[in-house]
């Protein structure tokens, strides 16, 4: 039965070093103009919510106003005014409330109410010093916390694209190879043994593999299943989570759960990984390839081909000699 290459540190090393100059590349690669398009997205909902409130007068920084910058959709926005901004979880759980979408706060007196407590309470004092002292701001006051509020929510959300992108990429680079290997991708379902899931030739994207969700499990010729997990890290310290608190563990369990002989897990990598960490997963049982030569993974896959049979099972095939 055919297993993945257990790669040396070398090889790692020399991996690593290559995903880590793709990663900067990339990186550097990001136009100026993608950032301007988030800071003018963020400038424009923030002077939205500063005229709905009064351009931020104490007397206008009111609940009522609150209701009506949510049913304006400036609920983000709103949320910003806090130090640190806060999530709309954190939010929703804090004031405790059942819901914080504009239609509801529109109507319910008593969530807009706890709603506007919190945020009132915990209002960032550095952008908007004068609403702890009861005055009305300058106009320089002002420019300044619509300068500091866009940059801080423009940064949020090009974090957050970067995050999303990154993986959804990863996992779009994965699935094309596999169908230049002739595989076809199959709707998920959930996989509790090995006979479910992907067929032969096939391949399916995010599922549930028993207990632990998997990113594409892929049928090998050979009838296992492959189970890989898309990692992408920006750090090397980030590589701790996303390979030895992440993938390895699915490793683990998967392959006690199903058995070596029946599962392969697999992690595909891109970014900047510690060199220990693909050393310690990789002891751990996790195959491991990297996005910028995924044909290493084509070469395995093409290589895990069905045994031959053994000489006592061709004789078996042919029955008892005459």
């Amino acid at each position: 039965m055919k297993t993945p290459t257990v790669w040396t540190r070398e090889q790692l090393v020399s991996g690593a070093a290559e995903a880590s100059a793709a990663f900067r590349e990339a990186r550097l690669a990001e136009t100026a103009e993608e950032w301007e398009r988030h800071y003018t997205e963020a400038r424009t909902k923030f002077s939205a919510l500063f005229e709905r409130l009064g351009n931020l007068t104490s007397a206008a920084v009111n609940e009522a106003n609150m209701g009506e910058a949510y049913k304006q959709k400036l609920g983000e926005a709103f949320r910003y005014l806090a130090g640190p901004p806060i999530s709309d979880d954190d939010l929703r759980v804090i004031a405790d409330v059942p819901s914080i979408v504009p239609g509801v706060l529109g109507v319910n007196v008593e969530s807009r109410a706890r709603v506007f407590a919190v945020i009132e309470r915990i209002i960032d004092r550095h952008r908007f010093p004068w609403l702890m002292d009861g005055t009305n701001p300058t106009p320089q006051q002002l420019e300044a916390a619509l300068l500091a509020s866009s940059v801080l929510l423009a940064a949020q959300r090009i974090s957050t694209k970067r995050r999303n992108d990154g993986k959804a990429t990863q996992e779009a680079l994965v699935k094309q190879y596999l169908r230049t290997l002739r595989f076809t991708e199959v709707p998920p379902r959930r996989i509790d043994t090995i006979v479910g899931g992907p067929q032969a030739m096939q391949f399916c994207g995010e599922c549930q593999l028993g207990d632990r969700k998997a990113d594409i499990v892929v049928r090998l010729h050979d009838t296992r299943l492959m189970a890989i997990e898309c990692k992408v890290s920006n750090s090397a310290t980030n590589s701790v989570k996303r390979l030895n608190n992440d993938a390895a563990v699915n490793a683990e369990y998967w392959l006690n759960q199903f058995g070596i002989r029946q599962v392969v897990p697999a992690a595909a990598l891109a970014g900047v990984f510690n060199v220990l960490n693909l050393v310690q997963a990789q002891a751990r049982g996790l195959a491991m390839f990297w996005t910028h030569d995924l044909d290493r993974l084509g070469e395995f896959i093409e290589l895990a081909q069905p045994e031959p049979p053994t000489a006592r099972e061709r004789r078996r095939s042919y029955g008892p000699s005459a």
